[in-house]
């Protein structure tokens, strides 16, 4: 039983974290080694946070989509194959060898940091997709939800990346579009980490009511400044993310 005073301190973890995951993905950086910190094995850490970052996540999304970022029945196939790969990619995740993951992520991470920082496409504005989204988004989450379930560290900034780069997004759009399929990647691992009785509710919860807080404050900084906070977020995060994964590998 977590005490009350370290309760709190997770409530204010969870706030940052779910600014830091609205804006630009990545809030785990922040919440898994504070789980951690507080005498959670690896496992619990991992499903306690998966718990209380989709409410951050899905406070982010639905605030998006309220400000009218994005259209859900044009993500209804991406969602469905999303939660489809994510499911699969935790359910093979103990029959395969994922060490090489440590070492390819981390290079991935930082081409997104790199496209981020230098291409010109990072814009308020949508461009012209290479990509039919109807088509590829199912795919592409598909992809992406798989590896999630699979790994998961960068899962937001490879939505990012794929939602600019291939359909011609714009950042405020393309980080709505990424939160909504971040919120189902995190349910679909959910279902099997409920079960199994790996989640600590009593930090989940303490941390899920500064997420509602910090994903809320989140999304509408990312719907007030958009690229111009979204486009530096995204590149201090990746790096972070990538030399977190280098050093603890």
């Amino acid at each position: 039983m977590l005490d009350l005073w370290v309760l709190v301190a997770l409530g204010g973890v969870g706030i940052v974290a779910g600014f830091v995951d609205a804006v630009a993905g990545g809030g785990g950086l922040i919440a898994l080694p504070a789980l951690m910190s507080v005498g959670l094995s690896p496992v619990a850490a991992l499903a306690t946070n998966k718990a209380q970052s989709v409410v951050g996540t899905f406070a982010a999304a639905i605030t998006f989509w309220r400000g009218g970022y994005v259209v859900l029945r044009t993500l209804i196939p991406g969602i469905i194959m999303t939660f489809v790969g994510s499911y699969a990619g935790a359910l093979v995740v103990k029959a395969i060898d994922t060490s090489a993951l440590s070492v390819a992520v981390p290079v991935a991470i930082v081409a997104v940091a790199l496209y981020f920082s230098f291409s010109p496409s990072i814009k308020d504005v949508d461009r012209i997709a290479k990509l039919k989204f109807a088509i590829f988004v199912p795919v592409i989450g598909f992809i992406i939800g798989f590896y999630d379930g699979i790994f998961g560290p960068g899962t937001g900034s490879f939505f990012m990346l794929a939602f600019v780069a291939l359909f011609g997004l714009s950042a405020t759009r393309a980080s709505a579009h990424t939160k909504v399929l971040n919120v189902t990647s995190n349910l679909a691992a959910l279902a099997l980490f409920i079960p199994a009785g790996d989640v600590v509710w009593s930090a989940a919860a303490a941390m899920a009511i500064g997420q509602i807080i910090g994903g809320y404050l989140g999304a509408l900084t990312g719907i007030r400044f958009g690229a111009k906070i979204i486009r530096p977020l995204v590149i201090v995060v990746s790096i972070a993310l990538a030399i977190r994964l280098i050093i603890f590998s």
